[in-house]
């Protein structure tokens, strides 16, 4: 195989990554710039451990998911909504997600990259505040 040729998978392989970079980019450059896909009623409290999901929740997810997990259109889904109910979506699938990413496979917003610097703590009180919702929606 010549050089030139094996060097066209490398090459392939950079640019797929470039071109998922710059659209993840793009969705955080244009955080709450697309309309949120479902309506989220809000709990009158949340729990303590929700509490502390929410601030991370808004720190690390809300640039893509939107406000509440409401998703943003053209940009990423929803949270809160019924593909994500605990028995299609246990909340070791939200841990596996930000370590690892997830290939897209129920949405067409593409693959979502693993998210940076969050322990699994950090992800399990993010899934109480995203479980709380749920309910809160009528999602069990």
């Amino acid at each position: 195989m010549s050089l030139r040729r094996a060097t066209i998978p490398v090459v392939l392989t950079a640019a797929i990554g470039v071109a998922a970079h710059s659209h993840v980019g793009a969705a955080a450059d244009s955080a709450g710039s697309g309309p949120p896909i479902v309506t989220v009623n809000v709990p009158d409290a949340l729990s303590a451990d929700a509490q502390l999901g929410q601030r991370s929740y808004e720190a690390n997810c809300v640039s893509c998911h939107g406000r509440n997990a409401a998703g943003q259109d053209g940009i990423a889904p929803p949270l809160v909504h019924v593909l994500y109910e605990p028995g299609h979506h246990d909340d070791e699938s939200f841990q596996r997600a930000v370590a690892r990413g997830v290939r897209a496979h129920h949405w067409t917003f593409g693959d979502m990259p693993p998210v940076e610097g969050l322990t699994r703590d950090d992800v399990a009180a993010i899934v109480a505040y995203v479980r709380e919702l749920q309910r809160a929606n009528g999602i069990r």
